[in-house]
């Protein structure tokens, strides 16, 4: 079955939310991401996603306090990305509690770092490709390498890494509904990673289609502005997500 992964995105202390990656279309929905946490876990979320929006565009940690109340309120299976670009920023991410870390720009920047990373961490490792019209984005979104997000997810196959994390940006934060297409070429171009696949769940429907691909190794989603805005609930969400899967 596909696991719901109910996302905080932490930007100036508070649960926000972007269109599209772009920091000046940002909404803020919650000004205490723990007690969102807490809301989430209570209408039986197991895993929770969260980005260190301020980490993302500046390179390095920058929510870790609060990214430790987080671990320590849910009683899931918390991961953690945004700005973990080297050794130090993982293990220090690594010291909040979370059960895995995200990282993405260091795929591209740094075959050292992540085989370093796939070694260090095993199973508590998930690399985040995002991508702009198939193309890999890196640095909080802010630039587009010349490298197909599918080759990566390929190469990705190779060095150890377990889950991958595939973001369509253009789909991300506008509840325009994933692109099903792209999703399944990178699942395919790496069948031995689990995929955890986010951007653009607007509805039950969305959630439904998902399921239905049919692809083994896509194991989760993401949803965050579905949640936020009251389209569904966490529990419809994981009823649709079982019922499709069957």
């Amino acid at each position: 079955m596909i696991e719901l992964y109910p996302a905080i995105d932490l930007r100036d202390g508070a649960a926000v939310r972007l269109v599209q990656g772009d920091f000046a279309r940002s909404t803020t929905f919650n000004e205490d991401p723990v007690s969102q946490a807490r809301e989430f876990a209570r209408e039986g979320a197991t895993n929770l996603h969260v980005v260190d929006l301020d980490g993302a565009l500046g390179g390095q940690p920058v929510h870790a306090p609060i990214v430790a109340q987080l671990a320590a309120a849910f009683p899931g299976a918390v991961q953690l990305g945004g700005g973990l670009r080297d050794r130090a920023s993982v293990e220090t991410a690594m010291a909040t509690g979370v059960a895995r870390v995200v990282v993405g720009t260091a795929v591209v920047e740094d075959d050292e770092f992540i085989r370093w990373a796939a070694s260090r961490l095993g199973d508590r490792l998930v690399v985040s490709l995002d991508a702009r019209d198939g193309m890999l984005a890196t640095h909080g979104w802010t630039q587009v390498s010349d490298r197909a997000a599918v080759d990566v997810a390929a190469d990705l196959a190779r060095t150890g890494v377990r889950h991958l994390l595939y973001t369509d940006i253009s789909r991300d934060g506008t509840l325009g509904g994933p692109n099903l297409g792209a999703l399944r070429k990178v699942a395919q171009a790496a069948p031995p990673l689990s995929i955890l696949a986010s951007g653009g769940i607007s509805s039950l429907d969305d959630l439904t289609a998902l399921a239905q691909l049919r692809v083994p190794n896509i194991r989760g989603v993401i949803v965050g502005r579905a949640l936020y805005e009251g389209r569904f609930s966490v529990a419809e969400a994981i009823a649709t997500l079982e019922a499709a899967s069957r």
